[in-house]
């Protein structure tokens, strides 16, 4: 299914699937695993992943985690995304490129930003490194992500991939927001 928002403004990714709408006992388990250090499920969510993305995984060549700013990465000494494609990947065997994508700039934090906000503040935030581009160039890429608020992070690092030669570029994420203001 097709949102009206991306008919009216369409994402610069193919294809997204989310395991789950961000509320509720997901947005716990989340919050647990990204703020709090909890990775007791994180192969519970490599399978909800593997599950909720299969069609998306069949047809990839490499996942890659969405990447976090270098300050954010020392300060909480994980990328969730990285261990969610460690687990997705081992699962649906299929490899993982944990640095084919990278931050070249931090962003504030996205919470509380409307739509706009968040679309200027990853606008040219991603690159990818010469030595990753062979990685990438002609293929399937299945990005991985925790949270997908209004698709602003995901459509910045899909348009980075693809011109850095990805055929196709498809997100996968634990949850999505349902109902995004903005």
């Amino acid at each position: 299914m097709v949102s009206a928002a991306a008919v009216a403004d369409p994402p610069d990714f193919d294809r997204v699937r989310a395991v789950a709408s961000f509320d509720g006992v997901m947005r716990e388990l989340i919050h647990a695993f990204k703020f709090h250090d909890t990775h007791h499920a994180r192969h519970l969510f490599g399978r909800w992943l593997t599950e909720a993305g299969r069609e998306l995984l069949d047809d990839a060549d490499v996942l890659v985690p969405a990447p976090l700013a270098r300050w954010r990465l020392l300060s909480r000494r994980f990328n969730q995304a990285q261990i969610l494609a460690a687990e997705t990947g081992r699962l649906a065997k299929k490899p993982v490129r944990p640095f084919a994508l990278v931050r070249s700039r931090s962003t504030p934090h996205q919470v509380g930003l409307t739509r706009a906000q968040r679309q200027r503040n990853v606008s040219g935030v991603f690159r990818v490194p010469s030595n990753e581009i062979a990685s990438i160039s002609g293929k399937n890429i299945v990005l991985v992500d925790d949270v997908i608020t209004t698709g602003a992070t995901a459509s910045a690092a899909a348009l980075t991939l693809k011109r850095a030669g990805a055929r196709r570029v498809d997100v996968l994420a634990l949850a999505i927001v349902a109902n995004s203001s903005s």
